[in-house]
């Protein structure tokens, strides 16, 4: 070997140990955090994580760590959360101090930090605050908007009865009630399905482009204001985006765990007609009265664990967290999936089972660890719609159609296909058969 090669192999070396020797500083550094599996240098811990089941290599690792460990991604600690407890101490008890988000370098590149979502600091504080009042001032909690939902079910049942009982692929028609109800809320005002305008809505919505509309006013004489129109553009496209993406995915998961278990089905069916009937719509405090089905499709929320690692947060400053320290700006993983499976909570959690959420009596049984919203600061403005939307929306649809399936229920997959940071179910068509009492 001759002395060039000798030199470059040293530098190698020299070079590899400098880039341990920092990663285990990083790992020792400031603040103390929580233990996790070693890092290699430049990558981290990335070989240990399977890419297309992040959050299920995210449970594996809690087994060996704990609860609450660090894992590194890239260069970068992030401390991952892992159960009821732990989430409960992090998001509700120092609610405030993990209240950041965390960072999205797409999302950033495209949002640079505005919007509702994923904002931080005085600039969310102040868009929070103001999306809540200006939702409440516009019929949020109201019976108008009650009233609202009812409208939009009946001509989703309308477009429904469009298929004549043919198969028929939901998701555009699934997509086009829960859109339709933000826009009545935002634009006051809703469209036909194959309405141009509206269609164009719905494509940049699936594209992930801003919505290039407000109703708000621009603040120009106040240039530290956040309510510059980039920011409420963000906000209002952060809107429709969570109102209607994630509302028409668990209509249509929903759907398909209905096709596959037509026992489930038949008991809300039975249910339907005797506590509804068939010459009135479903409102909203015939929840109440509707155990079984409210327990469904909160079973139905459970199981599809649509954002399994929920979207990131931060802290906003050092935080002693149990026995650590974790310094201000450490990316923070929730992770959801860990509660909404909870084998204590929900023996069996694999299995579809509105039995989760029913006592022995067949009353409606609340669990803290129900938490597909989120919790604490972040927790979604829109959770009471979303819920409204669901049990309005579910209810109309099997009072006006018998769900058939095109193959045997047991034949049916519902295992998710991973997409992003949520689970979408995998194509299916159906049958709406009108029902024969309508």
């Amino acid at each position: 070997m001759d002395s060039s090669m000798v030199t470059a192999f040293g530098l190698v070396c020299c070079t590899l140990c400098l880039l341990l020797i920092s990663a285990l500083r990083k790992r020792c550094g400031k603040g103390k955090l929580p233990p996790g599996p070693g890092p290699l240098p430049i990558i981290g811990n990335i070989l240990q994580l399977d890419t297309k089941n992040i959050p299920k290599s995210l449970c594996m690792l809690a087994k060996v760590y704990g609860p609450v460990f660090t894992l590194y991604l890239g260069s970068k600690s992030v401390v991952v959360l892992h159960g009821y407890k732990a989430m409960k101490e992090a998001l509700i008890d120092h609610g405030e101090e993990f209240a950041g988000r965390g960072s999205f370098p797409i999302i950033d590149a495209i949002n640079k930090g505005l919007g509702l979502a994923f904002s931080n600091g005085e600039r969310w504080k102040q868009i929070r605050r103001f999306s809540l009042m200006t939702l409440k001032n516009l019929g949020m909690g109201k019976r108008s908007i009650e009233e609202r939902v009812q409208e939009e079910a009946k001509c989703l049942v309308e477009a429904l009865k469009k298929t004549n009982g043919m198969p028929c692929d939901p998701t555009f028609i699934l997509g086009c009630a829960p859109c339709n109800v933000i826009c009545s809320i935002i634009f006051q005002k809703r469209f036909e399905y194959h309405d141009q305008k509206f269609l164009h809505l719905m494509k940049l919505l699936d594209e992930k482009v801003k919505i290039l509309s407000s109703p708000w006013i621009q603040e120009k004489e106040k240039p530290q204001s956040e309510f510059t129109m980039e920011n409420l553009v963000c906000t209002v496209s952060d809107i429709f985006g969570a109102g209607t993406q994630t509302t028409s995915t668990t209509l249509r998961y929903g759907l398909l765990l209905l096709l596959k278990h037509p026992e489930i089905t038949g008991k809300i069916h039975e249910e339907i007609d005797r506590v509804i009937g068939h010459n009135r719509s479903p409102c909203l405090k015939d929840r109440n009265s509707m155990p079984y089905t409210d327990a469904v499709i909160h079973e139905m929320q459970r199981y599809i664990d649509l954002v399994p690692a929920n979207l990131t947060h931060s802290v906003i400053q050092d935080v002693k967290f149990r026995q650590y320290i974790i310094p201000k700006g450490t990316t923070i993983i929730p992770l959801l999936t860990s509660v909404l499976y909870d084998n204590e909570e929900f023996p069996n959690p694999d299995q579809f089972d509105p039995g989760h959420f029913l006592d022995e009596s067949g009353n409606f049984k609340k669990s803290d660890y129900f938490m597909p919203f989120s919790a604490g600061k972040r927790i979604c403005i829109g959770e009471g719609l979303a819920r409204m939307e669901l049990f309005l929306f579910f209810t109309t649809i099997l009072q006006n159609f018998t769900l058939k399936s095109l193959i045997d229920p047991k034949d049916i997959d519902t295992t998710p296909i991973a997409s992003g940071f949520g689970n979408i179910p995998p194509s299916f068509k159906l049958c709406f058969l009108p029902s024969q009492n309508v």
